[in-house]
C-alpha cells in the first residue's frame, strides 16, 4: 500500500514507582509505542520532585496526566491543588502533551499557563458516562472543551454496546479541533481500530500482560491491524460474534489485506443484537462481516438477499453490503469448507466407499453431528448432500428435532450420545463450542465412544487440537481440525470481500504459522 499517514500510538502507564514506570516506557518503545500516557496521582508519587525527575528522564514523548479523582486520602481542594501542581511543572518543562481534566481546564487560575507555555499542546479530557451519548450531547459537550483553549479534545466514554460508537465516530469525522476518542469496554475495541479511519488523533494500545477492555494491545496493532494504513477510504470488515475474543481472523485477514494491495480492515466487533447493529451502522464504509456465535441464524433476517444455499441451510456467516444499492446479501461458506475438509481426509486416507460410483465418500455413512446452531445446519446440510445419514444430537432436543426434519435426518437426546453405537466406521463432527478456549478440558464425547469413529471433525479451532481430536486421534480415527475448516470458509470469504481476489498459498501459511 502506498499510503502511509502520521497516526500516533500511545500507550498508557499508571504504575506503582518511578522506576516501574521509566521500565514500563521501555518497554512500550520496544513494543512499538510512539509515545506513552503518563498518569500521576498523589497516592503514588507522593512528592513534586518524583513527577520531575520521571519527565526529565522519559524516553518517548509523553503526555502528562493526573488522576484528579483517584485519591481517597486528600480533601478535593487539596487533590486540586496537588495536580495543579503536577500539570504546571509538566508545563514549565515542556513536556510534548499535557492532559487536564474539563474541570481543571476551565479554572482561570491555569489560564496564564495556557497562554504563556511555549511547545506543549493542551489536551481537555472530559469522562461521558450513564445514558447512552447523543450525537447532538457529544456535540455541545465538545464545543465547551474547545472554548478553554484545547489543542486537542479527548473523551472518554463508557460503551454498553457496540452501536453506541455510531455518534462517536460521527464526532471524530466532523471535530474541528484533533480528537481523542476512546470507548471503555469490551464493546469499544473498535474506537481504538478504527479511529484512524474516521479521523482520530491518536490510538492506545496497551503493554503485553497489561491488557484492558477495550483496549488492543501495542502488538496487535503493530503487528496485525498497522493503523499507519487505515485512511478514510479503507473499507472496514469484521467479526460479528459474541464471544469475539477467541477469533482469529484479523490475524488471517488483515496481512492478506496488505499482502494483495487492498485497503480494508478486519475487526472483531462484539454485537449483542445483530439486528441493531444493522440499523444503526448502514454506511457503506462497513462493507462486509464474517458472521460468528450465536448470531448465523438470525443474520438471516437481517439480509436483503441471501443466496439459495445459504437459505436453505437457513444460516448465514457471511454478509455482503453491495457497492451499487447499498443492500446486505447472505452467504454461507461454512458448508462447502467443513464438508470438503471431510471429504479430501477420508479420500487421502483411503477411506472410499464401496460403491464406488457415488460421488462422495460420505455417501451413505452414518454421520453424527452434535450442535444445531448455524455451523451445526451447514454440515447437516453439507452432509445431506453427499448423501449421508444424518443423526444430530443438541442440549436443546427440540432444536435438534427441528435440524433433523429440514434434513430428512434422525434427532436424538444427547443423554444417550455416548452410547450411541448401532454400528462401526461412523463420522463424528461436533458443531458446539464444547473444548473451545477457554475450556479445553472438555469434550463432547468420551475416548471410549470415539472407538466407534472413522473419522472425526471438531468445529472449533481455538485451541488447534482439542481434546476431541487427541483422544479420537489415539484411538486411531482420522482426524480433521477446525483450522482447515476455518481456512477453507475464510477463501470464500475474502473472496466475497475483495470480489474475488485471495492469496490463497499466502494465507494458508498464514493460519498454519499463527494457529
Amino acid at each position: 500500500m502506498a499510503f502511509k499517514s502520521n497516526i500516533m500510538v500511545c500507550t498508557p502507564l499508571e504504575c506503582e514507582s518511578s522506576a516501574e514506570m521509566l521500565s514500563s516506557m521501555d518497554k512500550a518503545k520496544e513494543e512499538g509505542a510512539d509515545l506513552v500516557e503518563l498518569h500521576f496521582d498523589s497516592e503514588t508519587f507522593s512528592h513534586i520532585s518524583q513527577v520531575e525527575r520521571l519527565i526529565k528522564c522519559r524516553t518517548l514523548p509523553s503526555i502528562v496526566s493526573f488522576r484528579l479523582k483517584s485519591s481517597r486520602t486528600l480533601s478535593n481542594v487539596e487533590r486540586k491543588d496537588t495536580c495543579m501542581q503536577v500539570l504546571r511543572l509538566a508545563l514549565d518543562l515542556d513536556v510534548e502533551f499535557v492532559e487536564m481534566d474539563y474541570e481543571i481546564a476551565s479554572d482561570s487560575i491555569m489560564a496564564d499557563y495556557f497562554y504563556n507555555r511555549s511547545n506543549t499542546k493542551l489536551v481537555v479530557s472530559s469522562y461521558v458516562n450513564g445514558e447512552k451519548p447523543s450525537a447532538e450531547k457529544l456535540g455541545h459537550l465538545i464545543a465547551c472543551m474547545q472554548s478553554t483553549g484545547a489543542d486537542i479534545i479527548k473523551l472518554v466514554i463508557d460503551v454498553h454496546y457496540i452501536t453506541d460508537l455510531a455518534p462517536v465516530f460521527q464526532m471524530l469525522t466532523h471535530c474541528q479541533v484533533p480528537f481523542i476518542a476512546l470507548a471503555v469496554g469490551s464493546r469499544g475495541l473498535i474506537s481504538q481500530l478504527l479511529g484512524p479511519k474516521f479521523g482520530g488523533f491518536l490510538v492506545y494500545g496497551t503493554l503485553k500482560g497489561k491488557e484492558v477492555p477495550g483496549m488492543p494491545t501495542l502488538l496487535s496493532l503493530t503487528q496485525v491491524y498497522k493503523p499507519e494504513y487505515i485512511n478514510p477510504d479503507t473499507k472496514v470488515f469484521g467479526l460479528i460474534s459474541n464471544p469475539v475474543g477467541h477469533s482469529k481472523g484479523p490475524i488471517l485477514h488483515n496481512p492478506a489485506f496488505r499482502h494483495i494491495g487492498y485497503n480494508g480492515i478486519y475487526v472483531p466487533m462484539l454485537v449483542d443484537d445483530i439486528k441493531e447493529f444493522f440499523r444503526t451502522y448502514t454506511s457503506s464504509d462497513f462493507a462486509g462481516f464474517s458472521v460468528g456465535i450465536p448470531h448465523k441464524e438470525v443474520a438471516v433476517g437481517c439480509c436483503d438477499e441471501v443466496h439459495p444455499l445459504a437459505k436453505s441451510i437457513g444460516a448465514v456467516n457471511t454478509i455482503i453490503r453491495r457497492s451499487d444499492d447499498g443492500k446486505l446479501v447472505g452467504y454461507n461458506t461454512d458448508c462447502e469448507a467443513c464438508i470438503t475438509a471431510i471429504e479430501d481426509a477420508m479420500t487421502d486416507r483411503g477411506l472410499t466407499k464401496k460403491d464406488a460410483a457415488d460421488p462422495s465418500p460420505l455417501a451413505g455413512r452414518t454421520f453424527v453431528l452434535v450442535g444445531a446452531g448455524g455451523a451445526g445446519r451447514a454440515l447437516a446440510f453439507g452432509a445431506k448432500s453427499r448423501g449421508a445419514r444424518v443423526v444430530i444430537f443438541n442440549r436443546n432436543y427440540e432444536r435438534a428435532k427441528a435440524l433433523a426434519r429440514a434434513v430428512s435426518g434422525e434427532a436424538l437426546p444427547y443423554e444417550i450420545l455416548d452410547s450411541y453405537c448401532p454400528e462401526k466406521g461412523m463420522v463424528f463432527a461436533n458443531a458446539s463450542a464444547v473444548g473451545m478456549e477457554p475450556n479445553t478440558v472438555q469434550s463432547p464425547l468420551s475416548k471410549e465412544a470415539l472407538k466407534s469413529y472413522e473419522l472425526v471433525f471438531d468445529a472449533v479451532y481455538t485451541p488447534r487440537n482439542t481434546r476431541l481430536l487427541q483422544e479420537a486421534r489415539e484411538v486411531g480415527a482420522t482426524v480433521v481440525s477446525g483450522v482447515e475448516m476455518f481456512i477453507r470458509q475464510a477463501l470464500g470469504q475474502f473472496r466475497l470481500f475483495t470480489g474475488g481476489l485471495a492469496p490463497e498459498a499466502f494465507m494458508r501459511k498464514l493460519v498454519l504459522e499463527q494457529f
